[in-house]
């Protein structure tokens, strides 16, 4: 059996790294010229679906890479307004040292070379994917604009939201605006902009509210390396071999830095937002927020405009299942969602451990390929869209909050409820209680 990947991000290597330790022929293409290309976006929560997809696909030397890299796990979820006062802060408790249970801040940058790692001779550059064709013996065969071609057995789509191969495959399955336009920056962590925001902040995620249905990220990435990539004081033993011997440390964020990510209904945004540039973008996050707090004022201030990329927010429409085939697909490339619920990543990392595992089934004789697929798909359509659904419900443009007068309304009885639950610890431990348990339970796909 041999397995052709489309797509290099992170649902594609982890599932090329679980059937390379299978022993299944795997080999993946990626339209990127090399490993330095594709390194934009900042910071991505791992949560335990992720932690333990990751553990049962990756070498254990590489999974304990990938621990030793992530970054400071937060320990508070922040709601704030705009004149940076707390209207809830949920506590975790003290961070899990747990390397499959505990919340991850990772930096998305280091994530995929981490992932790229001891793929040298699976992962192939520069194959922009055009097409696939079906064999007269049942194989699959992927055609890339250079003319080259590449057969296999299955033939998967991790290309992401724009996926070429499920145009193909599935025409119907479309994508839709949510609405909502988001820009992202990042500056460094020093003294000087430590002290712009409060412990709490620095120390968790955070989520500022503003009037005109405006909202901010705040994310604080604090690694066990400095700035000249030597190991931080007190972090020795283990993690100082594996750090010292990554390769891809060369490569990425070795500086510790605060992330934002401001957003707001694209009907109250320039409209043409998605082709700015940096400083333009830049300009235009510090003008929209000309009367929030001086401290977050000039957070964005000292933001390098070239760090600023916009992003549409969008969002895949739930269909049917379909007749399975060779061809199947796996993380946005089926199941784009918005950040809304912070799963997109995981859920794709969960696909990838549930496809394998169903291969690995089929590389044991105990089910038929198309078998094996067609329960990946059941499942993976079922939890999949289930999270595209609850995703959107909680991020979306066609939330009133972002209407002038009905959402000034909703903003203040959003507001007094946080501030109300804020002064009742057992309420608020039951909330965190309920998060742990849902991001904790046990599934089956691993």
């Amino acid at each position: 059996m041999k397995v052709i990947v489309i797509g290099a991000g992170t649902g594609g290597l982890c599932l090329a790294h679980g059937l390379k330790q299978s022993g299944i022929d795997v080999a993946v293409y990626e339209r990127d010229r090399t490993r330095r290309d594709g390194l934009q976006g900042y910071r991505v929560g791992i949560d335990p679906d992720g932690n333990r997809a990751l553990h049962a696909c990756l070498p254990k030397d590489l999974f304990d890479t990938f621990v030793a890299t992530c970054a400071r796990a937060p320990r508070y979820g922040n709601m704030l307004t705009e004149r940076l006062t707390e209207m809830l802060s949920l506590d975790s408790g003290p961070v899990s040292t747990d390397p499959l249970k505990s919340e991850k801040s990772v930096s998305r940058m280091t994530m995929r070379q981490v992932l790229l790692t001891g793929m040298e001779d699976v992962v192939h550059f520069g194959k922009v994917f055009t097409r696939y064709t079906h064999e007269d013996d049942g194989t699959v065969t992927a055609h890339f604009e250079d003319g080259t071609t590449a057969t296999g057995d299955l033939l998967v789509a991790a290309d992401g939201s724009n996926s070429r191969v499920r145009r193909q495959y599935l025409p119907h399955a479309r994508l839709e605006d949510s609405g909502l336009v988001g820009v992202t920056g990042k500056l460094l962590l020093t003294e000087e902009t430590r002290r712009l925001l409060p412990p709490k902040v620095i120390e968790g995620v955070s989520m500022v509210f503003a009037p005109g249905g405006y909202n901010c990220v705040l994310h604080v990435m604090e690694f066990k390396w400095d700035h000249a990539g030597e190991l931080k004081n007190g972090i020795g033993g283990d993690d100082a071999e594996l750090l010292a011997a990554w390769p891809g440390l060369n490569f990425d964020n070795t500086r510790d830095y605060i992330m934002w990510g401001f957003a707001g209904a694209t009907r109250n945004l320039p409209a043409d937002v998605l082709s700015r540039k940096g400083p333009e973008l830049h300009r235009m996050v510090t003008e929209l927020t000309g009367r929030w707090h001086p401290n977050l004022r000039k957070l964005f201030a000292m933001t390098d405009p070239t760090t600023c990329f916009p992003l549409s927010i969008r969002t895949s429409v739930p269909i049917p299942q379909w007749e399975t085939s060779n061809v199947t697909l796996l993380g946005d490339a089926i199941h784009t969602m918005t950040p809304g619920r912070g799963v997109g990543a995981n859920t794709a990392l969960r696909d990838a451990a549930l496809l394998r595992r169903n291969l690995v089934a089929v590389r044991d004789g105990e089910k038929g390929l198309l078998e094996a697929v067609r329960g990946y798909e059941t499942k993976m359509i079922e939890y999949g869209f289930d999270a595209v659904v609850k995703s959107r419900q909680q991020m979306s443009g066609d939330d009133p909050i972002h209407r002038p007068v009905l959402g000034r309304l909703m903003l203040a009885v959003m507001r007094t409820g946080m501030r109300v639950v804020n002064h009742l610890p057992p309420v608020k431990r039951r909330m965190a209680e309920a998060q742990a348990r849902y991001r904790g339970a046990d599934r089956d796909d691993f």
